[in-house]
């Protein structure tokens, strides 16, 4: 029979056997199994299992028909009985079920999230790719615009100074041609005693000697004698 034709068949005796004036014990309980497995999905899950109880229960009809009430009514008990196992083996397979689901959930979880860090790798991995070649057509870029900066101008020293408005001794020693260091001074004052009276004062026109290859001792001395007469 088909599955819709059965459960129609099943709800009909159903519906005769609650008229009955007596029915059988168990044939309730028995019709009750059958329509619970069956709406459990029994003639799909367990087809084998499912017609064996369904022609256990038709042997108690047939007998029940026939007036074996005692052996019909161990054919409804068996029909129970085969139901209620048949409604455990259906229990355990949807929870067998649900649990290979839950895995294959899982497992797919792990899989798209393997695959979202694999992505994730390979977007870094090119980023860092681009920004390598980045770096290099710069550098490239930068090599080609380089510019050859020219050699410092060589500084001439000088033997001789004509002394400018409003220059010192001091200014004259830190001039790069003269010292380079305006504590120097001493040296050209030294040099020139025989014009200049007062370090102080010099005048504009003057030309000072400018004294060349002074020893490390010449120069300590000059120092210390600048630090200890600043010109104000």
């Amino acid at each position: 029979m088909r599955p819709t034709r059965t459960l129609i068949a099943l709800l009909l005796v159903f519906a005769l056997a609650a008229c009955a004036t007596e029915p059988p014990r168990y044939r309730k309980a028995a019709l009750g199994a059958l329509v619970r497995v069956y709406s459990a999905g029994a003639e799909t899950l367990f087809p084998g299992e499912f017609r064996s109880t369904m022609e256990t229960y038709g042997k108690a009809e047939a007998l029940q028909k026939e007036g074996e009430r005692d052996q019909s009514e161990e054919f409804y008990y068996l029909t129970m009985l085969k139901g209620e196992l048949l409604e455990k083996e259906i229990v355990q397979l949807k929870a067998r079920q649900r649990e290979e689901e839950l895995k294959r959930q899982e497992e797919r979880k792990r899989a798209e999230l393997a695959r979202q860090a694999q992505e994730e790798a390979n977007r870094l991995a090119r980023l860092q790719a681009e920004a390598q070649a980045q770096a290099q057509r710069e550098a490239i870029e930068a090599a080609r615009r380089k510019v050859v900066k020219p050699p410092k101008e060589r500084i001439v020293l000088v033997s001789s100074y004509t002394v400018r408005r409003g220059e010192s001794l001091p200014f004259i020693a830190s001039q790069p041609e003269v010292y380079g260091d305006r504590l120097l001074w001493p040296l050209i004052y030294k040099a020139n005693r025989a014009q200049i009276r007062d370090p102080r004062h010099i005048w504009p026109g003057q030309v000072l000697r400018i004294p060349r290859n002074q020893g490390r001792d010449d120069i300590a001395e000059a120092k210390r004698y600048a630090q200890d007469h600043p010109l104000h």
